[in-house]
């Protein structure tokens, strides 16, 4: 295993807009330790450079700016035989005319190693249930989207790998392949404790495997950290309406006599230091609601009942404002219905509506 470090690194393309020429930054001033044996996930929007910072970080493609280390090595002065990446790509890059076992073994045997492959493999499938070996005399033309992914992370440990870099491997599953792959891969890594930087769009997978979460901008790090500390303490707006599904409601109001007033919500103390007529978005998640007689009288405009979580989300409306809310599942409510709820106070969160910023 390894320590991988990024010291303000940043990269720029050049892409063709028309007919001009206009740089593109996938990589902005970029600083990011990941421990030995961690596992850090890096989400955020399409195109805001979380494939790039993985090629650089495998050295497929070198920075501009700063410097990448791997044990306080620079990359560029770590032989590539040396480096030890275990990369798995979104379709798994498998050769088309070899059978499994000889794109999973061809490491070692290029290290005169090939005794050690069946045992890897079932090594690998007595972890993971998935009955590997049956898989090693099939060509990827021969396999399912799940096996030629498996069999990519089964070429990737036999390396013996000392950084496991993925880019979206699970991306072109299903949903129940991707849960199932998910608790395999997991695993995997419980069992062959690797440093590893596991690129995703999906907030789940994110959660069910990294130590911490990078959420990624634009090529720039908005926060570090992990999913409960971005889904209770984000930094911006940003970070908070990327965070969560159901999507953070936010309420606009302006401050008066320190307190934040609202459409339907509100007067809400704010900072003592914070001007008259300044306005600030109120952050509240889903569960941040409860019923309430004195509450403010919301009509129903939907609502989708989540029977394995035993809770509903209802979105409301009243005075031009909609915002969501979970609710247990009995009684069940219909569009039209009309219900009372009040925010709680200690689930607000202040931003500062021209930054984004949080405001403590």
């Amino acid at each position: 295993m390894t320590t991988v470090t990024l010291s303000h690194v940043s990269k720029r393309f050049d892409q063709l807009a028309g007919e001009q020429v206009r740089s593109v930054v996938a990589a902005d001033d970029v600083s990011l330790r990941v421990a030995d044996g961690e596992i850090v996930a890096i989400v955020g929007p399409s195109g805001c450079g979380k494939s790039t910072l993985l090629r650089l970080i495998a050295g497929l493609i070198s920075p501009d700016e700063g410097a990448i280390l791997y044990d306080n090595v620079l990359l560029d002065e770590v032989p590539l035989r040396d480096r030890g990446i275990g990369m798995v790509f979104q379709e798994g890059a498998l050769m088309p005319h070899w059978v499994s076992e000889r794109t999973v073994g061809f490491f070692m045997r290029l290290r005169n190693r090939q005794d050690e492959v069946p045992a890897r493999v079932a090594r690998i499938s007595e972890i993971t249930g998935i009955g590997l070996e049956k898989l090693m005399d099939r060509k990827p033309s021969q396999l399912s989207g799940g096996e030629r992914q498996r069999v990519a992370i089964a070429r990737a440990l036999t390396r013996d790998p000392r950084v496991f870099l993925f880019d979206e491997p699970f991306s072109s599953l299903d949903a129940k392949l991707r849960t199932n792959a998910r608790i395999e891969l997991k695993r995997l890594l419980h069992e062959f404790p690797v440093t590893s930087i596991y690129v995703t769009h999906d907030q789940n997978e994110a959660l069910a495997l990294a130590h911490r979460i990078v959420v990624l901008r634009a090529g720039m790090i908005e926060q570090i950290g992990a999913y409960r500390t971005l889904y209770d303490n984000p930094l911006n707006l940003f970070v908070a309406t990327f965070i969560g599904v159901p999507t953070i409601n936010l309420f606009d109001g302006r401050v008066l006599d320190h307190h934040w007033h609202g459409v339907n919500f509100g007067p809400f103390p704010v900072r003592a230091d914070i001007l008259d007529d300044t306005r600030v978005i109120v952050g509240v998640r889903s569960e941040g609601f409860t019923q309430s007689p004195d509450g403010i009288a919301a009509t129903v405009s939907e609502s989708i009942p989540y029977f394995a979580e035993r809770h509903q989300v209802v979105e409301l409306e009243a005075r031009n404002e909609s915002w969501k809310v979970t609710l247990p599942l009995k009684p069940t409510l219909h569009p039209g219905d009309t219900i009372c709820c009040q925010l709680e106070a200690d689930a607000i969160l202040f931003f500062d509506a021209t930054t984004g910023s949080r405001i403590g």
